[in-house]
């Protein structure tokens, strides 16, 4: 068993929001790493981040990635830095991965400036600006498509995204 796709990208990519969507055009369940982490930890993310720590978090995420690969059979949506785990994008090059790509400006207009995103508490645009720099070719390497979403709504995504998932 695996996912139907993963979607992965930087935060305001619209992951939870896109996948949502696509998993109801597939007729398939949803899940989000992030919500799962949360309710694995019993603490929200920000709690993880400033409790125990970015590793903590890291290996949490992980660890429920690794498992829900192997036991889910919808779309999974994974949080922003879940790509730099070197285990992780080795288990994600077997799936059908999208990557949801979004310039700066329309990033920052959908997080805001970091409300609730312990990584983007101290100067948000900038710390955005240099995670998205810096991930961007990790989601490349993992990514089976790319789909731009800047000024696109959210259900033209997910009917595109549909479309390719159907497409094999």
């Amino acid at each position: 068993m695996a996912p139907v796709a993963v979607v992965v990208g930087p935060p305001g990519a619209g992951k939870t929001t896109v996948g949502e969507a696509v998993a109801a055009l597939l007729g398939v369940a949803f899940a989000d790493t992030d919500h799962l982490v949360a309710q694995r930890a019993g603490k929200a993310i920000p709690e993880i981040f400033f409790d125990d720590g970015e590793d903590e978090f890291r290996r949490l995420e992980r660890e429920t990635i690794a498992a829900e690969l192997a036991s889910f059979d919808g779309v999974l949506a994974l949080g922003g830095g879940a790509v730099l785990d070197p285990g992780t994008r080795d288990a994600l090059r077997a799936q059908r991965v999208v990557f949801l790509t979004v310039e700066l400006s329309d990033a920052v207009k959908r997080v805001g400036l970091g409300a609730g995103r312990p990584l983007l508490s101290v100067n948000p645009r900038a710390t955005l600006k240099y995670l998205m720099e810096q991930r961007r070719p990790l989601y490349e390497s993992v990514a089976t498509h790319t789909v731009k979403t800047d000024g696109r709504a959210p259900d033209e995504l997910a009917a595109e995204i549909a479309a390719l998932v159907r497409a094999g």
